[in-house]
């Protein structure tokens, strides 16, 4: 089946294929950063198709937007195989994931992303097709179920995942490669944001692609947003090329800092340093006191400023640093430096 054909009867085929059409890489060799990851996927997909073998089964986690859905489309074409994709929240069932193994062709890969969504009953059934490559089927109710035991083509199974941790032992072990994302220097942050403002058909120089790169968070999702503002904010109020002062203006108008915070990190920021005196507050009394919800504290603001070192946890809860005292230019209390 043609790559085409294939993405268009996926789940989240359309999406993606809009998506990539602009600037996602296509192949392992055009993807930016990650060397070592790259390195190892290219090994064992050359010793896969030197064998005759389809791919082992992957498992690609880390924060979200570094490039694991990237990562997972680049497989089928670099075995040439046909793909499938589908998300882990859709599977609530093991009857929802049997059309996917029957129409695996032979090497082909299917790809769930947010892995770690499906329930416990899905992972379990997961474990026969991605060892032995067989499913057992029920036919019938009652007393005359009968069970129909199917032989699946070889497949490879690619998983990604922003919490590896939720996913059962037995289902992380029976992937034969398991690689985590890390997120990316500034370089290669700069190198994405030429690229794809290239693909965007947008002209930029080199300073103020370093500069998005700067305010990304190590993040090449984020940076292809920030480039994407810039580009609709350089054509609406500007002649449409993007230089070091509209790229400060365009930031500073999204709200964008010099550290990359937007408004609800510093309003987080503001809520822990002058209604909690800095800390240590629980998450959800700062949740409710900002009128957010602790998933998107937890999973969007945090990770961001306890890896900036602008906040740390404690047993007791959240405290500021000295370091996010003097961002938002707050003078801190002698007791709550850190």
């Amino acid at each position: 089946m043609a790559r085409e054909a294939v993405l268009k009867n996926s789940l989240l085929g359309e999406k993606d294929t809009e998506f990539d059409s602009n600037l996602r890489p296509q192949r392992l060799a055009d993807v930016i950063g990650q060397q070592d990851v790259l390195e190892r996927l290219q090994i064992v997909i050359d010793a896969a198709k030197k064998r005759g073998e389809p791919l082992g089964h992957v498992l690609f986690d880390g924060p979200p937007g570094l490039g694991k859905t990237t990562l997972a489309l680049c497989l089928p074409r670099e075995m040439d195989s046909a793909l499938q994709i589908t998300s882990g929240a859709v599977l609530k069932a093991p009857k929802d994931l049997i059309p996917y193994l029957t129409n695996a062709e032979e090497r082909s890969v299917l790809f769930i992303d947010e892995i770690h969504r499906m329930p416990k009953a899905v992972e379990e059934y997961l474990y026969t097709a991605m060892e032995d490559f067989r499913i057992d089927i029920i036919l019938g109710e009652g007393v005359n179920a009968r069970t129909h035991n199917l032989t699946l083509k070889p497949f490879t199974l690619v998983g990604a995942t922003t919490r590896a941790g939720m996913l059962s032992g037995p289902l992380r072990d029976r992937f034969q490669v398991r690689e985590h994302l890390r997120f990316y220097e500034l370089e290669e942050l700069t190198r994405i944001v030429l690229r794809s403002a290239r693909k965007l058909e947008v002209a930029i120089d080199d300073a103020s692609a370093e500069l998005i790169a700067s305010r990304s968070r190590g993040t090449p999702r984020v940076a292809n947003n920030r480039l994407r503002w810039l580009r609709d904010f350089a054509t609406s109020r500007h002649n449409g090329r993007i230089d070091t002062t509209i790229a400060q203006e365009g930031l500073e108008m999204a709200g964008i800092d010099g550290l990359g915070l937007d408004e609800q990190d510093r309003n987080y920021l503001r809520t822990l340093i002058r209604v909690f005196q800095g800390g240590p507050a629980g998450i959800e009394a700062i949740a409710h006191t900002m009128n957010a919800s602790v998933d998107t504290l937890t999973d969007e603001v945090e990770p961001f400023l306890l890896r900036s070192e602008l906040v740390v946890r404690t047993p007791r809860g959240r405290v500021a640093t000295a370091l996010a005292y003097r961002h938002l230019e707050i003078d801190p209390p002698l007791e709550s430096l850190l």
